[in-house]
């Protein structure tokens, strides 16, 4: 049972028809390479701790907010973040920036820990007991988020170090492009 769950979770970041959250990753890793390892792990811990907590919350029903609503507010923490990117000047950012970079991962996790929550409910169904599975969903879900982090870091590594594209140039094309897209999710997924 743990396994499968494990399974599900990864599956379910992995998966490119729920590209949103693999735009998110992009969206909060984009400027850096793996160099810069360190600083992408607590980028990712700040997201983890957000959205493990919205996701345990919500599947234990303890908070519920409206799947549409979760589902605007998604794409509208990528294009946030991807609008970010945009103030990042060479091979950092200010110490602003990069606090707003930490605290905005970690609240927009919350929100993702809400869309995640919605998928694992679906699965979980009636069932009782749901520490065993949730545990494992979500530790799928950050094995494959840490998948695609490295990904995202070799391929932005690959680009600026041996294509020697201006890692700034780079930074704004990648963001660009993730911001045009989350805008478009935006616009389909407006609730109101």
């Amino acid at each position: 049972m743990f396994s499968i769950f494990l399974n599900l979770g990864f599956d379910h970041i992995a998966d490119f028809a729920g590209y949103d959250h693999i735009l998110f990753l992009i969206a909060i890793s984009i400027i850096y390479i793996l160099k810069d390892i360190k600083k992408v792990l607590i980028l990712i811990t700040a997201f983890t701790i957000g959205h493990s907590l919205t996701l345990a919350l919500a599947v234990l029903n303890i908070i519920k907010i409206p799947t549409e609503i979760i589902e605007f507010l998604i794409p509208v923490t990528i294009f946030i973040s991807a609008i970010a990117d945009i103030f990042y000047k060479g091979t950092q950012f200010s110490k602003k920036m990069s606090l707003f970079k930490y605290f905005s991962a970690l609240f927009f996790g919350l929100i993702h820990g809400l869309g995640f929550s919605n998928y694992l409910k679906a699965i979980l169904g009636e069932q009782e007991n749901i520490v065993k599975p949730l545990l494992a969903f979500n530790i799928g879900l950050e094995i494959g988020q840490l998948f695609i982090v490295f990904f995202i870091l070799a391929f932005s590594s690959f680009i600026v170090n041996k294509i020697k594209f201006l890692r700034r140039d780079y930074v704004l094309i990648m963001a660009g492009a993730t911001g045009g897209i989350s805008f478009m999710l935006m616009i389909e997924r407006f609730p109101f």
